[in-house]
């Protein structure tokens, strides 16, 4: 079953939420890929009904993927519409990811850290912050199916148990649209009841630029498998009913549980 991804429909969802960020200190984090560029596209449109500012800002890594005439064109064409991308280039090579184990959690460290940077430079009173990261609703799918197998069948010291109990506090705060933590700050994930295939049919309907390089590490991420696996599938999921299974079945906590961790801890470990 597919889903069209509405600006109208999504706003109507979102209004509470949208009519309250008029004066606050907006972070749309920005790939230029499927994902972010649809939720830039939502965010922009209701930035001029409700009247709010927003930046997106963009971490260039993988190096490779992000030339000059890459982010030349996506800039373009978001200029175009008034919408203001702040690139910031990472101080790491590509190189590093290439003589990594699993260049893809290095890459989410490096990609991490830099955040912190960024967040540390640029924001002054942190309870007036939103962040808006672009979590699919396949994304959490995968989570799901991640932490079942991890946990359920595979074979584990005292160790390696600590990487799972982290691995699902990092998870499970994932599954919820809206968080509020503990500095006043706020997560806001626009995309996380869509699924992955209704994005991409949006973005190309919207005739919205994004990233033509692949990235040469895709493969080393499970949820891509998965997601190709969906795909060949045909699946389509329900947000509500797979809320309701990670709570039933992978005993996730309420959004309300993560409102006590700080933003060191947060945003270093678990964001």
């Amino acid at each position: 079953m597919n889903q069209e991804i509405s600006y109208s429909q999504w706003r109507r969802e979102n209004s509470a939420f949208l009519k309250g960020l008029v004066g606050k200190n907006i972070f749309l984090l920005f790939s230029g890929g499927k994902d972010s560029s649809l939720s830039m596209d939502l965010t922009l449109r209701a930035s001029e009904e409700f009247g709010f500012d927003f930046e997106a800002h963009a971490g260039a890594f993988p190096v490779s993927r992000y030339t000059q005439e890459e982010k030349g064109r996506i800039q373009a064409y978001w200029d175009k519409r008034g919408a203001r991308i702040v690139w910031h280039d990472m101080k790491e090579t590509d190189e590093a990811l290439r003589e990594a184990p699993n260049p893809c959690l290095l890459c989410q460290k490096i990609r991490k850290r830099m955040l912190n940077v960024i967040l540390s430079e640029w924001v002054d009173d942190w309870g007036n912050l939103v962040l808006i990261p672009s979590y699919t609703l396949w994304d959490i799918v995968s989570y799901a199916a991640e932490h079942m197998l991890s946990s359920t069948f595979s074979i584990s010291d005292q160790s390696t148990e600590d990487q799972k109990m982290k691995r699902f506090t990092e998870i499970a705060q994932r599954f919820y649209p809206l968080l509020k933590l503990r500095e006043g700050y706020t997560v806001f994930r626009p995309l996380l009841k869509y699924n992955g295939r209704d994005v991409a049919r949006a973005v190309e309907k919207e005739g919205i630029p994004i990233l033509s390089i692949p990235c040469e590490f895709k493969e080393f991420r499970p949820k891509r498998v998965l997601e190709r696996y969906y795909e060949k599938m045909g699946l389509s999921f329900d947000y509500e009913a797979v809320l309701d299974f990670a709570r039933g079945a992978l005993h996730i906590p309420e959004a309300s549980a993560f409102a006590s961790f700080g933003k060191e801890e947060y945003l270093k470990d678990i964001f």
